[in-house]
């Protein structure tokens, strides 16, 4: 896993797994597992799947052509509401994506450092074959 900043400003962990690297065969089995991961978690609720290329498509969005699937597990951690200020951080999303060779998952950056640990914990997981 390794952490980047997108477009400048957003600091996104982002990792690939080659489907060699793990036993899930699909964008929706690794959604699955990461809603099972979250609805597990004592602090998390899980509010959300969202296919991004079926609504990316239904607008008539611009798609990379090596993206043939990517869907979002949304959630949320949310153990404080200190002020309104951090709706703007809340909720909290995974985005998996089939690259065909390979998967990609990516999150952003959370202010809460047990959400970053049970995020990147959660993503690793997927790379599960030696």
């Amino acid at each position: 896993m390794k952490k980047i900043m997108l477009q400048e400003t957003y600091p996104v962990f982002l990792m690939e797994v080659n489907k060699d690297e793990t036993t899930f065969t699909s964008v929706d089995e690794i959604i699955d597992f990461l809603r099972q991961k979250a609805e597990e978690h004592p602090k998390v609720t899980y509010i959300a799947t969202f296919d991004h290329l079926a609504h990316t498509k239904s607008i008539g969005g611009e798609i990379d052509d090596a993206i043939r699937e990517a869907k979002e597990a949304i959630f949320c951690f949310g153990t404080k509401l200190p002020g309104p200020a951090v709706l703007a951080v809340r909720p909290r999303a995974i985005g998996v994506a089939d690259l065909g060779e390979k998967f990609v998952l990516t999150f952003m950056e959370a202010p809460m450092p047990v959400a970053n640990d049970a995020m990147t914990e959660w993503v690793q997981a997927v790379r599960n074959k030696a």
